[in-house]
């Protein structure tokens, strides 16, 4: 990021003012689907309640060694990075249950990052303690 950009970001913040709405963490387990088509009612019905989605929170599990299975639960997990994206929350927490092989599970969760800062989405993962996830 370039020192104007920098600048040009903290003037807006400075320019920010409180707005009558409150932060909600939505569980991923709760959405329907990620489908742009849901996620555009269910940002308008949030708003009508004075509700403004902050945090994804969604669960993974990567339990099979299995290269296909890793892959395939790194693009579900993608299709929340941009549903949060969408839904205008900042971030997505990402709780890992299990983790059959960390060096098939950590570049799907590096490109996983590098996708959500793309998207201005900040991710965390936590869960399993032998999982790193390298910025």
């Amino acid at each position: 990021m370039s020192t104007s950009e920098s600048a040009a970001t903290a003037r807006t913040i400075s320019g920010c003012r409180p707005a009558d709405v409150d932060p909600v963490i939505v569980d991923g387990t709760d959405l329907e689907s990620t489908a742009p088509e849901y996620l555009r009612d269910l940002k308008r019905d949030l708003s009508e309640q004075g509700l403004q989605p902050a945090t994804l929170a969604v669960d993974a599990c990567f339990a099979e060694d299995c290269s296909l299975q890793t892959q395939q639960e790194a693009d579900r997990l993608r299709s929340h990075v941009r549903a949060a994206a969408f839904l205008g929350a900042g971030r997505i927490e990402i709780t890992v249950d299990e983790v059959a092989e960390p060096a098939k599970v950590e570049p799907a969760l590096a490109a996983l990052a590098e996708r959500a800062s793309r998207e201005g989405v900040a991710l965390s993962v936590a869960g399993d303690a032998d999982l790193e996830l390298s910025a």
